[in-house]
């Protein structure tokens, strides 16, 4: 992630650009299409001199901050299902789910570019069910009262509702699907120009850290209104972080100790980088492997986030000061440079409780998919699984 900015700095001021300027670069089909996704061009600008500036890169991505592995009451284990404190958990999490309080979230927005570019949540993973599917499913055998809020993107949104229709919607009642769409923005060269794909300038949706802001349009107002108080955020493509009892009343016990936010991780495997569960000035919260002061934490930070979160709804009502990331994508060859945010950083505004949860197993909540030979060899297991809790 990182650049050669001198030539950038020396031709900053003639390479400033105003907002006038950023839509004559754009055509009025391109605009409608920004427009529509809540495109800040005020911000994308300010984004785009502070990159050209050096003050936003990837070596400015890391934390000036004291980071230590987690102590060992920072994070609970998710308990044996047959233990009393499962149970006692259990019977508070159901009660949640019975009185409708309890909702999900789908991550539906990423364009998938490591499975092919295509909209992942519409790909079938078994039986004609799609990822999709599985979420809906899930939300169906909990009643009518439990809701699905799915974050969808520009590229996302119109496959999303075609597929969904295509379906009936999997059996879900009007009131029970949320959709909603988060942020749009323009990709850069390296050098800070508009980057195209032939003729048209290049878009992106930029990272689930848009959860608060997109959510917080309307989606979460209806969420409350209709009694929701908990969301269980997760990635389309990650089938196995079901709505359970017990995740539900681990979380639901935390939040009446005050706690706002769960995030479940799991052991790492050797060599594996992610989220990590750390200790920052003193704090636990989620800190991506990318802004560790020293590499080195690497190997002594041993959980990962699974990008699974439990949230109380009213604590996503607010704003959220979220650090801008420059990353690095390949476009067809081309390096592009993106500005993206990343929820996991909520963690470290909102009190958060870490459960540790299997990595494997039939109790696992962890199954990315982030390349079709992923789903081809976990097809078989996760169909059995999704059975077992009761989906199908």
């Amino acid at each position: 992630m990182s650049h050669n900015f001198e030539h950038l700095e020396e031709n900053m001021t003639e390479q400033q650009m105003s907002a006038e300027e950023l839509w004559e670069q754009i055509s009025d089909e391109q605009r409608q299409v920004l427009e529509r996704n809540h495109f800040d061009a005020d911000e994308f600008l300010e984004l785009r001199r502070a990159y050209l500036a050096g003050e936003l890169s990837g070596e400015g991505n890391r934390l000036d901050k004291t980071v230590e592995v987690p102590a060992d009451d920072d994070v609970r284990v998710l308990p044996d299902r047959d233990s009393e404190q499962a149970r006692e958990f259990i019977a508070l999490g159901q009660e949640a789910i019975d009185n409708g309080e309890v909702g999900i979230v789908v991550l539906n927005g990423g364009m998938a570019t490591r499975f092919g570019g295509v909209v992942k949540g519409c790909v079938n993973v078994f039986d004609d069910l799609s990822f999709l599917g599985l979420k809906a499913l899930d939300v169906r055998r909990h009643g009518g009262g439990t809701k699905m809020l799915l974050m969808n993107s520009f590229a996302t949104d119109d496959k999303t509702d075609e597929h969904l229709a295509e379906h009936d919607y999997f059996g879900l009642d009007d009131n029970q699907l949320i959709q909603f769409n988060q942020n749009v923005s323009i990709r850069l060269t390296p050098e800070g120009e508009l980057f195209r794909e032939g003729d048209d300038v290049s878009f992106y949706a930029p990272g689930h850290g848009d959860l608060p802001s997109a959510v917080g349009r309307s989606a979460l107002q209806k969420f409350r209104e209709d009694g929701g108080k908990y969301l269980l955020m997760s990635n389309v493509d990650n089938v196995l972080a079901t709505i359970d009892p017990l995740v539900v009343g681990m979380h639901v016990d935390a939040a009446n100790n005050g706690a706002q936010m769960t995030v479940e991780a799991v052991q790492k495997k050797p060599g594996q980088v992610g989220g990590f569960v750390a200790r920052v000035d003193g704090e636990p919260q989620v800190v991506e492997h990318f802004r560790l002061p020293d590499a080195s934490l690497k190997e002594d930070l041993q959980l990962l986030n699974t990008n699974t979160f439990m949230f109380n709804a009213d604590a996503l009502d607010d704003d959220f000061d979220l650090t801008w990331f420059v990353v690095d994508k390949n476009v067809d060859g081309d390096t592009v440079i993106q500005f993206e945010r990343l929820a996991g950083e909520l963690s470290a505004f909102l009190k958060t409780t870490f459960v540790e949860v299997p990595a494997s197993g039939d109790e696992s909540r962890f199954q990315p998919v982030k390349r079709r030979e992923d789903l081809d060899d976990n097809r078989e297991r996760l169909e059995r699984l999704v059975k077992q809790r009761g989906l199908l």
